[in-house]
């Protein structure tokens, strides 16, 4: 989070005076965008209002370059919250310990009569800040690394071991969950083994609460505003690889020489490395493990290759969550079910040159009217949504021997060129197994009876005859 004071907010264009009263029309103001430059649009309304900003999952210190951080300079714009407070080494930093802190942040902005702007495209911190969709388990002190996480605990056994374990104790929520997904697995199980009450009776009290619906409980903040910034997937995609291509220009590499030597190489020797908890886990890091761990150990040609092969993993790897994040907002907030779900109003960012009239100008005009208490003119994105469809249900193609959750997913699993390919295999075998039958039943030989041997007289007269 941020204190921040746009500039077109302080322009002709924004009334200071109308945000006196903004507790009453506008709780807050999330603006989502994919992967990068989401604090752009905020820091450019300049210097003159009261909102203060809660950039994304920036919490942890280091690697500044690569989690793209706001720089010190657009920190003196306006105060930036949850940005470098985290040491790298804990591994237990979950998004309960995010929302707890950012909400009370929201809260304490609320008092000060400021706007509080989350930005952001880590859309599902941005979702536990919206509704209340999270479960509280058995509350850990933060900042050590020596705190015991149940969950990360369970995730070291065999998946489907868990998978039969929730099954006995939550099988509701055994029947929703691949056994592959060991991490909600796990994290069911912790929910249970730490509060005594099933996952899924925590979910059903959530959507049974008034304002409730399928995907959670209600509202947390009652008049939202919510701006998504898209682009074409085609210029978002060269954005993205520019982006990977600026932050090697900034010193990246050295970036994350220095972060290697200081806190993941004696993990790599004692073969104790974790990509898949904290910053570890960060889009950046783990594709150049093979460049780290070999630099000055290999020849100059073969290191070479390995940071190339990471510079390629890590653009793909960067449009790939773009891709996710994109699906997210489309399923989570466009298409969102439930009585009570905030607009979600759209601003294209695909031709920057058009950036005050496309993006700037239609914000402050969406924003101004929330405060005012009136409704925008501008419309908000609304994607219809199949009631039947049931994002959880379970499937098991024997054919290929995959469990499938999901009717959208399952959909798509039987057009799948691996479904299709095993359906040629078994309608081949098939086909073989009758031909087989079929030629045995015909066969001259197949169903003669064996006959008695008669005397030698009477075989050379039945032979005779056959001649």
């Amino acid at each position: 989070m941020m204190d921040f004071t746009p500039a077109g907010l302080g322009s002709s264009k924004w009334n200071p005076r109308a945000a006196s009263s903004l507790g009453k029309s506008l709780s807050l103001a999330v603006v989502m965008w994919v992967t990068s430059g989401t604090s752009k649009p905020v820091l450019e309304e300049g210097p003159a209002a009261p909102p203060e900003l809660c950039p994304g999952q920036q919490v942890y210190e280091g690697l500044d370059i690569i989690t793209n951080k706001v720089s010190v300079q657009e920190q003196r714009i306006c105060r930036h919250h949850m940005i470098s407070f985290v040491d790298p080494l804990v591994t237990n930093y979950t998004v309960v310990d995010f929302r707890n802190r950012a909400t009370a942040l929201i809260e304490d902005i609320f008092a000060r009569d400021k706007i509080p702007i989350v930005v952001g495209g880590t859309n599902y911190y941005i979702e536990s800040l919206l509704w209340k969709v999270l479960v509280n388990t058995k509350p850990q002190e933060m900042g050590t690394e020596k705190v015991i996480d149940r969950k990360v605990e369970l995730e070291k056994e065999d998946g489907l071991v868990l998978h039969k374990r929730l099954s006995q104790v939550d099988p509701e929520m055994a029947a929703k969950l691949h056994p592959h997904d060991k991490r909600k697995v796990a994290r069911s199980l912790q929910v249970f083994e730490e509060t005594g009450i099933s996952h899924s009776e925590f979910l059903h009290r959530q959507h049974t609460e008034e304002g409730g619906g399928p995907l959670g409980g209600p509202l947390k903040f009652s008049n939202p505003c919510i701006l998504w910034l898209h682009a074409d997937q085609a210029v978002l995609d060269e954005r993205l690889d520019k982006r990977v291509d600026d932050m090697l220009a900034a010193g990246l590499l050295e970036e994350l020489r220095d972060f290697h030597r200081r806190y993941n190489q004696k993990k790599v020797s004692e073969d104790s490395q974790d990509y898949q908890h904290g910053i570890f886990q960060s889009i950046g890091f783990k594709e150049f493990h093979e460049y780290l761990i070999t630099e000055g150990k290999c020849t100059l040609e073969t290191s070479n290759q390995l940071l190339k092969k990471g510079i390629e993993a890590l653009k793909q790897v960067t449009k790939r969550y773009a891709r996710k994040q994109n699906r997210w907002v489309k399923n989570r907030f466009l298409s969102r079910p439930g009585p009570i779900v905030p607009p979600v109003y759209g601003l294209e960012v695909s031709d920057v040159s058009k950036w005050e009239e496309s993006v700037l100008e239609p914000a402050l005009e969406i924003v101004q009217s929330f405060i005012q208490g009136r409704k925008p003119t501008a419309t908000p994105i609304k994607m219809s949504y199949n009631e039947t469809e049931n994002k959880r249900s379970y499937h098991m193609c024997d054919l290929c021997d995959r469990i499938i959750i999901g009717d959208r997913e399952w959909a798509a699993h039987i057009k799948s060129k691996s479904h299709l390919n095993q359906l040629k295999k078994r309608r081949r075998l098939d086909s073989d197994a009758v031909n087989t039958i079929e030629s045995q039943s015909i066969s001259p030989d197949h169903d003669k009876e064996p006959k008695q041997k008669g005397s030698p007289g009477q075989n050379d007269q039945e032979l005779k005859c056959s001649i």
